[in-house]
């Protein structure tokens, strides 16, 4: 038979020896679990990080354009506006000139009126006076 099977203090230290193994084995693998977990979680710190930034650059231009929008339509709305009294003041003032044009036709009118009235006048006066 077998010596070591049969000795119990080799037995024994072959169990201790095994047991003080596997001790260290456990050890050995919760270190590098928790190396592995520190190491994912810098990453993932990273990667998160990484991804605030896209959104807030994109957020951020997006505000900025926004704003540049804002100024731009507060111009137009300004020139709109100046357009509008310019336009507003060029129908006055073609109101006035179609007015001064019906007017003048109006006293063209009656010139005309006057005229023929007083030729007509002038030959009844003429008529009486050698008649």
């Amino acid at each position: 038979m077998d010596e070591s099977r049969g000795d119990p203090q080799g037995l024994e230290a072959s169990l201790l020896n095994l047991v003080h193994h596997h001790h260290n084995n456990s050890l050995q693998l919760g270190e590098n679990a928790e190396k592995a977990k520190k190491d994912a979680m810098k990453s993932a710190v990273i990667v998160s990080d990484l991804l605030v930034d896209a959104v807030n650059g994109r957020v951020q231009e997006a505000f900025i354009n926004e704003k540049l929008l804002e100024m731009e339509v507060r111009g137009l709305a300004t020139t709109i506006s100046r357009f509008t009294r310019q336009t507003d003041q060029w129908l006055a003032a073609t109101h006035a000139i179609n007015s001064a044009m019906k007017e003048i036709g109006d006293f063209e009118n009656w010139m005309r009126i006057m005229d023929f009235d007083c030729k007509s006048i002038n030959a009844a006066i003429r008529g009486i006076h050698q008649g």
